[in-house]
C-alpha cells in the first residue's frame, strides 16, 4: 500500500475516533459545546468517510501512467494537507464561533470549506484521468 493511501486510511481512523468521541461527549448532559455538532459530522463524513474513499480510490484505481501510477504525488499530498487543514480549522473555530461569534472565526470557517472544496477538486482532477474503460 502507497504511503499516500497509507496516511489518508491512518488519518481517517483517527477522525473516526475523535468524531465519535465528540459525538459522545455532546451526549453528556451539560457539558455540550455549541458549535461541536457541526464538528461531529465534518469529522465523520469528510474526516473518516471521505479521507477512506480518497485514500483506496488513489491506490485501487487503475494506473495513471507507469512513471507515475498514481497521478502527481505532488497533487496527491496538496489534497492530504487542503482536506486536513480544512478539517482541524472546523474543529478550531466551529465551536469557538459558537461560543463567542468573530469576523476572524467567520472566515476561518469559510477558509475551512475553501480547503475541503479545493481537496475534492484536486482529488478529481487527479483521478479523472485514472477513469477509463478498456
Amino acid at each position: 500500500m502507497p504511503v499516500l493511501t497509507r496516511s489518508f486510511v491512518k488519518a481517517s481512523l483517527i477522525t473516526l475516533v475523535v468524531g465519535l468521541l465528540i459525538g459522545i461527549w455532546q451526549q453528556i448532559p451539560g457539558f455540550g459545546i455549541p458549535g461541536l455538532s457541526p464538528v461531529y459530522l465534518h469529522l465523520l463524513t469528510f474526516g473518516w468517510l471521505t479521507q477512506l474513499i480518497f485514500g483506496v480510490a488513489l491506490w485501487m484505481f487503475p494506473v495513471y501512467t507507469k512513471e507515475q501510477p498514481r497521478g502527481p504525488a505532488w497533487l496527491g499530498w496538496t489534497i492530504f494537507a487542503c482536506l486536513n487543514l480544512g478539517l482541524l480549522l472546523r474543529l478550531i473555530f466551529e465551536p469557538l464561533q459558537g461560543l463567542a461569534p468573530s469576523i476572524i472565526g467567520g472566515w476561518m470557517l469559510v477558509l475551512s470549506a475553501l480547503l475541503q472544496w479545493l481537496a475534492g477538486v484536486g482529488f478529481i482532477i487527479n483521478i479523472w484521468p485514472r477513469v477509463r474503460g478498456k
